[in-house]
């Protein structure tokens, strides 16, 4: 039977839930403003009913306060997760295509390939065709070719500046990723601390989420949050959580207060992938030395962006077919293990196209890894005029320092490749663009040269050459390495010959003798011709718009940059619409997030006065109640 006071008290615990809601509302309106912060409400419900013995059955004995949860739809939280993760790519992606588009552009304020080009095959030549055997003109030409090197040579350096930034930005990422996983496994330790007794550690949640939306934009997360049990007991929850973050398609990187730390290793020398490539481009790797595959279609977010935008080859990395494995001795006497690999790829079998490392690097032979010093590039053609011509490269692997296996001979039939097939027009596919241009460019303008004579009646030089890169001198492109149809037989080209795979648009650059004497340039077919005879330089002069004598991706020579131009507006535009459209998906998510756990101003006014209201109640009852008590206990005598 309730005792006198019973009524008190069941005031007593309305007063403290109405005060613990007008707490709440308060804290709610003070973070009206604060980013991240959910909503909270005081979870209440009625006090065990007193059985009284009486007819009524029992009586009320007031409310209590559950908790003060935050206003949190996980459903939302995830949306907004999955879209900021493709946003953050295409956000990155955005930045660098418009950079390397700018790179590129030629409108009149910015001299680009077309005017200087233009002033080459257009201007220069036909000052040299009007007036051939002057020296002052063939200098003016020399130099208009000297310009069009430098433009490409700066081109690759703007190209590599990029690819520097990019892979310095990688780095920084995952110095990013490293901290937050560091902060969220700290506030699961303390959330886990605060809830094991009793409590709701609501800002501490809504602190990690707010870090698990910056971490989704840079890498794609998912999460867990699984209840910790009684080991003794499964069906009772000790209020502890288990909460696990992966990222990357499913790569564990925290379990609560445990995580895992990403770190970049950067490539030595022969490590490189790509010829093109800049030195100590970073691979990353978990702290216990495990690869993090940055090739993983899956990985997401910011981190995709910069990788594909940094080692994108448009799906053209190195692949084939082992054919044959051997050995073979080197100029030490040394034996290395050699493998053979057939090739059917059109931008593998025309080696002005091959952007392979020329300082060695790694072969994946049938899932087995191994470094490679070297390799030598050949076309065999058959006797039969009809049959095609097969293509092949052997490798040349290193000692066993390196590689921790020898090759045998089940690797026959395996497929091989080098890296990935990255599908994207990264920065690789750009440098590699250029070089082929360079290398067929330069290699028909030399061929026509070469085949002339100049004014005074000596044999043709070529114009075009590259630089060596580790002292003054030149390449001097070899007649033998020719991409013809020969009927039998076969040609072979090592990596360290002096074939136009050496020409790169960094060390392309003019015939240092033909900078100094203007008149080695060849001007007339034959050698008994007076020195007015240009039918040499009209040659020249058809290159630029007759794609028989030399054809750049179906056109011809003086639409390079249309076709660069092409390859980047689109990448360009593509970027800019998908980062707009998941700019405007991840607003309306967010959007629908504040919705529900958003403090509303309007709400939390009318939700102050209902719960003064009730406060006044509560206070109102206690004092009738006083009023009783003074007239039972000092009136009556009781």
């Amino acid at each position: 039977m309730p005792s006198q006071f019973f009524g008190l008290n069941t005031a007593y615990t309305g007063l403290l839930a109405s005060n613990a809601a007008i707490n709440t509302t308060s804290n709610n309106i003070s973070n009206v403003q604060t980013k991240g912060y959910s909503r909270q409400q005081v979870v209440q419900e009625a006090s065990n009913a007193l059985r009284v013995f009486q007819t009524y059955g029992c009586a009320g004995a007031g409310v209590d306060v559950l908790a003060i949860e935050r206003i949190r739809d996980e459903f939302y939280d995830n949306k907004y997760w999955e879209n900021n993760t493709i946003k953050g790519e295409y956000s990155i992606k955005e930045y660098y295509m418009l950079q390397i588009e700018n790179y590129f552009v030629d409108d009149g304020k910015t001299t680009g390939f077309k005017t200087i080009f233009d002033k080459f095959m257009v201007n220069g030549l036909q000052a040299l065709m009007d007036n051939p055997g002057n020296t002052d003109t063939k200098a003016q030409f020399i130099g208009y070719a000297d310009n069009l090197a430098e433009y490409f040579n700066g081109m690759s350096g703007s190209l590599k500046d990029a690819q520097k930034d990019v892979n310095q930005e990688l780095k920084l990422k995952v110095d990013e990723i490293n901290s937050l996983a560091g902060e969220i496994a700290a506030l699961n330790k303390q959330i886990n601390v605060i809830e094991l007794n009793g409590s709701m550690a609501n800002e501490l949640r809504d602190r990690r989420t707010l870090l698990l939306d910056q971490l989704s934009a840079i890498v794609d997360i998912k999460t867990r949050e699984i209840p910790i049990t009684d080991p003794y007991n499964k069906e009772v929850q000790t209020g502890g959580n288990r909460f696990i973050v992966t990222i990357a398609g499913g790569q564990l990187l925290l379990d609560t207060s445990d995580y895992k730390q990403l770190e970049c290793v950067a490539r030595t020398s022969y490590e490189k992938v790509n010829q093109t490539d800049i030195d100590g481009l970073y691979d990353i790797y978990w702290s216990d030395g495990q690869e993090f595959n940055i090739y993983n279609s899956q990985i997401g977010g910011e981190l995709q962006g910069l990788i594909e935008i940094r080692d994108g080859n448009n799906g053209e990395n190195f692949k084939g077919t082992v054919t044959a494995v051997g050995t073979t001795t080197d100029g030490e006497g040394d034996v290395h293990d050699t493998v053979t690999i057939q090739v059917t790829e059109d931008y593998l079998q025309d080696l002005n196209k091959c952007n392979l490392s020329d300082q060695g690097g790694i072969i994946n032979l049938g899932n087995q890894l191994f470094y490679y010093d070297s390799w030598s590039y050949t076309c065999e053609y058959s006797a039969d005029p009809d049959a095609e011509p097969t293509y092949t490269y052997t490798f040349v692997l290193s000692d066993l320092e390196k590689n921790d296996r020898r090759i045998t001979n089940d690797r026959v039939g395996k497929a091989a490749k080098i890296s990935e097939d990255l599908d994207y027009q990264g920065i690789p596919y750009y440098m590699n663009q250029m070089n082929e241009w360079v290398r067929t460019f330069s290699q028909k303008f030399n061929d026509i040269l070469n085949s002339g004579y100049t004014s005074g009646g000596e044999k043709g030089l070529m114009l075009f050459t590259g630089d060596y890169a580790t002292d003054d001198e030149q390449y001097d492109f070899v007649d033998e390495f020719r991409y013809d149809h020969q009927t039998g037989g076969s040609m072979t080209v090592n990596v360290d010959s002096d074939s136009y795979y050496r020409l790169t648009a960094g060390n392309f650059n003019v015939l240092d003798a033909m900078l100094d004497d203007a008149n080695l340039l060849a001007t007339k077919k034959l050698e008994g011709d007076g020195e007015e005879q240009n039918d040499l330089v009209e040659e020249l002069k058809l290159m630029s718009t007759d794609k028989e004598k030399m054809s750049y991706r179906g056109s011809s020579a003086g639409e390079f940059l249309e076709r660069i131009l092409s390859d980047i507006a689109l990448n360009t535009s593509n970027a800019s619409t998908f980062n707009t459209n998941y700019t405007n998906i991840a607003q309306s998510v967010d959007n629908q997030r504040i919705s529900i756990s958003g403090v509303d101003e309007d709400e939390e006014a009318v939700n102050l006065v209902k719960y003064q209201n009730a406060y006044n109640l509560a206070s109102k009852m206690i004092q009738t109640l006083t009023e009783v008590y003074d007239r039972l206990i000092l009136q009556t005598g009781v």
